[in-house]
């Protein structure tokens, strides 16, 4: 059944009839879109805990009855990883929450992470009709979290069907995103699957990039835990290039790779002071902060603790790390960008929960020199004021430096998010892979395989930089097409 065919089943059920002729399309658009519910911003800004509270049940009921149950569902093309979006939301509305859930678990692997961190603004929930009424989009986002945090507060989670093994070895290099994704889609089709993490955490840049008050660990927790109870096996403390290499894997006698080794290199502005005690990446910052308790004095690698902090970028990323400083202590913590707010690629809620945080923004102006003290440590940086021009590849405007507008700021902290760059360990020692000037792996974009015939690769080591639910949508990819390559070699 293809999934046109499927959409259309499910859709024409008797349920789902007659839950579209209990109100009209009328009453539907005119209901407000909901607001989700926050902890206060002064306090949040002292802990760790969660910003976002969920939705109640019967928020989340009210909101799945703006869903028009579309014949043609735009939202699902702006899904990468094909979620039913009207099946789930449609079980919502009718109080079936662990169908809804169920339903998620089809094609994500990781259904209360997306809800959480997917910018579903720019993806399923662009492509509502609602938009073409000039009404707000249906909240599939919070939807999805709300499903998927009620079966798990229930008690009663759900284990996707798995195929019946079929003794294939696969090896799956990274426990992110696009990893859990990958191996998540290839035990529901019977192969024995094992994750290789080169840390002491598994989750990826879902553990080491995301600070808890936006994502909590026990929730990547849960998710791991369900792969796992799928066949997934997981190895940590193990460096694919280091600790084994691709020769050991073929050795082991794993028939299938499939690299998800990240983006973890950080970019610099190569600018003078850059190496000046206080000034160093979001990657290390966060790293240290989330995995290695470095927020800790008394931990063995504590991270410096500043009071006048910079954060330079204006991407997720930025926003973790400046609100995690702000946690941390900082009296002032300050956002710098080369252009103006509206160009900023960060989720327009990391910006508004930062704002309230308390957390300032010094748009167009650009760091050009880091100053440090006697010690060699920084103290100030010195910025240039910037102006935008014209649209670049990216499709936002250029800035272009002020001539003669440089002023003086006073830090005692930078943190550097311009960007990353992929891991360079498994182009370095898969011989035969090809790499693009970049130092990502060069794919088949169908289908993710590399130049090596058993290796497919997805996430930041093929796009350089992406997003959770992108680089989930590369690992289902890769899985769809191993799978049927695999099954072509009988």
């Amino acid at each position: 059944m293809t999934t046109e065919d499927l959409i259309a089943a499910r859709r024409s059920e008797p349920w789902r009839e007659e839950l579209r002729k209990a109100r009209k399309n009328k009453e539907r658009t005119d209901i407000p879109r909901v607001r989700m519910n926050e902890r206060d911003a002064v306090c949040r800004s002292r802990n760790n805990e969660e910003v976002n509270l969920g939705l109640t049940a019967g928020q989340a009921v009210r909101e799945a009855g703006r869903c028009l149950d579309c014949p043609s569902p735009a939202c699902m093309s702006g899904c990468p990883v094909s979620i039913h979006i009207p099946t789930f939301i449609k079980y919502i509305e009718a109080g079936k929450f662990l169908e809804a859930a169920k339903t998620l678990k089809e094609t994500s692997a990781l259904p209360a992470v997306c809800g959480r961190v997917c910018p579903q603004e720019k993806q399923c929930e662009a492509r509502c009709l609602h938009l073409k009424m000039k009404k707000e989009p249906v909240a599939i986002g919070y939807l999805e979290r709300f499903a998927a945090d009620y079966e798990r507060e229930s008690g009663q989670m759900s284990v996707p069907e798995t195929a019946a093994p079929n003794g294939i070895r696969i090896a799956v290099i990274g426990s992110g995103p696009a990893g859990l994704s990958f191996a998540g889609d290839m035990a529901k089709r019977g192969y024995d699957v094992t994750v290789f993490e080169a840390l002491h955490e598994i989750g990826g840049v879902l553990k080491y990039g995301i600070p808890e008050f936006r994502l909590p660990n026990r929730i990547v927790d849960v998710e791991i835990h369900t792969l796992k109870q799928t066949g997934v096996k997981f190895i940590n403390n193990c460096i694919v290039g280091k600790t084994i290499t691709y020769e050991d894997l073929h050795t082991d006698g794993f028939r299938g790779i499939f690299a998800a080794s990240g983006a973890g290199l950080p970019n610099f502005m190569n600018i003078p002071g850059e190496n000046l005690i206080g000034v160093m990446s979001s990657n290390e910052y966060l790293t240290r902060v989330n995995l290695m308790d470095a927020a800790n004095p008394e931990t063995d690698t504590p991270v410096w603790i500043g009071k006048k902090v910079a954060v330079i970028g204006g991407g997720n990323t930025a926003m973790d790390s400046v609100r995690t400083a702000r946690r941390l202590g900082a009296e002032r913590a300050l956002i710098v960008y080369r252009r103006s707010e509206e160009e900023m690629p960060a989720r327009i809620e990391e910006v508004k929960h930062a704002k309230e945080e308390g957390v300032e923004f010094l748009t167009l102006h650009n760091p050009i020199e880091y100053i440090g003290d006697e010690k060699g440590r920084v103290v100030q940086m010195r910025l240039q004021k910037m102006a935008l021009g014209e649209p670049d590849a990216s499709g936002r405007r250029r800035p272009v430096a002020i001539e003669g507008a440089v002023e003086t700021l006073d830090v005692d902290e930078v943190i550097v998010s311009v960007g990353v760059s992929p891991n360079p360990l498994i182009p370095a020692t898969f011989k035969g892979l090809e790499v693009s000037k970049w130092g990502t792996i060069l794919v088949n974009e169908a289908t993710m395989q590399s130049a090596l015939p058993d290796v497919y690769a997805g996430g930041d080591i093929v796009r350089g930089g992406a997003t959770v639910i992108l680089a989930m949508g590369d690992g289902r990819k890769a899985a769809a097409a191993m799978d049927a390559a695999l099954k072509a070699e009988k």
